[in-house]
């Protein structure tokens, strides 16, 4: 899932919001550091949600938003729109079975060797990092 945030400020203090879970906020220093931020805030307010027992909203499409007269005022006020990949972590495990090329392979087991952790860790913690960067 994608969310759509507005981001605002300058530069050593932004703040971003998302309109689709209301009071999920992010801030940072930097717009790139605002959007990491907002990746932990939006597991951060799922996963609080889901333990209460509420539904987590869908996320709408910029479409669906722009005919929002509360995301038009804020988005008046922000100098980006964006989008916040929610990445969750369901604690169940899965089995994948990956294609890639051997000398990757290598560097991904040499680098997990030296960090002391298995492979899918490492993936897992790659993935979880950068999935952020292609939202």
């Amino acid at each position: 899932m994608h969310y759509i945030a507005l981001i605002d400020g300058e530069p050593g203090a932004y703040g971003l919001v998302v309109p689709d879970l209301p009071g999920c906020t992010a801030m940072g220093k930097t717009v790139d550091e605002a959007r990491a931020n907002a990746v932990e805030a939006v597991r951060h307010w799922i996963e609080v949600t889901r333990a209460s027992g509420r539904d987590v909203p869908a996320p709408r499409s910029i479409e669906a938003l722009t005919n929002d007269p509360d995301f038009i005022e804020d988005r008046e006020a922000s100098l980006i729109v964006t989008e916040i990949v929610a990445v969750e972590r369901l604690g169940r495990p899965v089995k994948a079975n990956l294609s890639l090329d051997s000398g990757i392979l290598a560097a991904i087991d040499d680098t997990a060797d030296r960090l002391g952790i298995t492979r899918s860790a490492l993936v897992e913690r790659m993935a979880t990092e950068r999935l952020p960067d292609y939202a």
